[in-house]
């Protein structure tokens, strides 16, 4: 359920779909800043999720959203149906 390393994506927010709503720009990835390496560049979003998307039926404001902060490397592109 949590893979190794340091990830600060919240883990109700896997495999759920959003929209960026913002480019933030880029910054020092926060995997190897938090064990003190070398950390390039990466690309940070703003990412809207939804209840509805989030908590399914069980969402008491479904059209209410929550927004977080997702580095691009940790955000996967919709897959064709």
């Amino acid at each position: 359920m949590s893979p190794p390393g340091h990830l600060r994506t919240p883990f109700y927010l896997r495999g759920k779909t959003g929209t960026i709503e913002r480019h933030l720009g880029p910054f020092e990835n926060p995997e190897q800043r938090a064990y003190a390496l070398p950390a390039p560049q990466k690309q940070l979003y703003r990412v809207r999720f939804t209840m509805a998307e989030l908590w399914g039926d069980e969402a008491e404001h479904p059209e209410d959203t929550l927004d977080a902060e997702i580095y691009e490397h940790w955000i996967e592109a919709p897959h064709a149906a």
